[in-house]
């Protein structure tokens, strides 16, 4: 297992050298016990992905005290209630999606005095059933996180419509993220990270092609 996962995690870093592209591996360690996650810290990765704020709380606080060099990414939904355990332990937030919660982090930093680096969710497809600003509101929903609540924006995300188009939505998402000036583009998953990296992604989220399937 654990030589496994420093394999699999070299192979995906091959691919993306292979591409001429500069895009981290966010290995997404949810539901993995933190004894799986150990010898990828050990062998110097630095970004990991977590969906649920009280497992990660749980695993990362002590781990992250320790070795102090290790950048942790939310990648699931943020719920407002719940933000005041986010920071500091989260270097990243991946899914602001609404003004409420934006209103909700600029207070936390103001308090922690931390401020995390967030990516601003699309809903890239329009899919009723997802979470994400729709593109035609993202300028106005920008300026606002900017200028009324000091957030510091640095990329846009998206969770493609499973439909066998990804490619088509990560062209999408590179030409909006050009447009608004942002530096940095997070999509891309185990089954569809080689689309993202070609389309201008500097964050790819990968779980079970690094530590394989779940069980739960």
């Amino acid at each position: 297992m654990d030589h496994k996962t420093i394999k699999n995690l070299n192979i995906i870093s091959s691919e993306i050298d292979l591409k001429k592209k500069k895009s981290e591996i966010i290995a997404v360690s949810k539901t993995f016990p933190i004894n799986s996650i150990l010898p990828l810290i050990k062998y110097g990765h630095i970004h990991y992905g977590e969906n649920k704020v009280q497992e990660a709380v749980e695993k990362w606080a002590s781990i992250k005290n320790e070795y102090k060099h290790i950048k942790l990414h939310l990648i699931g939904k943020l719920q407002t209630n719940k933000v005041k355990y986010v920071l500091p332990l989260f270097d990243y937030i991946h899914s602001l999606d609404n003004l409420k919660l934006a209103e909700k982090i600029s207070a936390e930093q103001k308090k922690k005095n931390f401020k995390p680096q967030i990516f601003v969710q699309v809903n890239i497809g329009k899919e009723e059933q997802k979470n994400g600003v729709l593109v035609e509101n993202l300028d106005e929903f920008l300026n606002s996180c900017k200028q009324n609540y000091d957030l510091n924006i640095i990329g846009l995300m998206c969770l493609p419509p499973n439909d066998g188009n990804s490619y088509q939505y990560f062209s999408e998402m590179k030409k909006l993220n050009e447009k608004n000036g942002l530096k940095e583009l997070s999509m891309g998953m185990s089954e569809d990270y080689i689309a993202a990296i070609e389309n201008g992604s500097t964050f790819i989220r990968v779980g079970s092609k690094i530590f394989g399937e779940r069980t739960k």
